[in-house]
């Protein structure tokens, strides 16, 4: 269940606030004349929201995968198409909105250059075959 107090929903989004917090400091140090900001535009942008990216940021897709793995999986799983294992997992509660949408993006791309490849295969055979 999503935390919606003011805490939860900072911590939820640490590495957006992170950026927005060396955005902001830099700029004004660059509007104030002073001569570190370039200094701290790296170090933030470096050091600070990766860390925080680490600290706070979502797990790993492979730990995901690892944790959102079945003990037992069913026969039934080996028959789904990754979309429907996708929307499985995400109907179960196993992902996030965010992981679901991205997970489909990466899903839809995939599928999408398969099928270029497959396209540009075929009519490279139609070519040869025709030669």
């Amino acid at each position: 269940m999503t935390d919606w107090s003011p805490l939860g929903r900072a911590r939820a989004n640490a590495t957006e606030l992170a950026s927005l917090g060396v955005t902001g400091f830099w700029l004004v140090a660059l509007f104030t004349g002073q001569e570190w900001w370039l200094a701290a535009l790296l170090v933030g942008y470096v050091v600070v929201v990766p860390l925080t990216e680490l600290l706070y940021g979502e797990p790993d897709e492979a730990e995901e995968d690892i944790e959102g793995a079945d003990s037992a999986p069913s026969s039934d799983a080996s028959d789904e198409s990754p979309l429907e294992r996708l929307r499985r997992r995400y109907a179960e509660g196993k992902l996030t909105d965010e992981q679901f949408e991205r997970k489909l993006g990466r899903l839809l791309e995939t599928e999408t250059l398969e099928g270029v490849e497959d396209a540009t295969r075929d009519e490279s055979e139609r070519e040869f075959e025709r030669n």
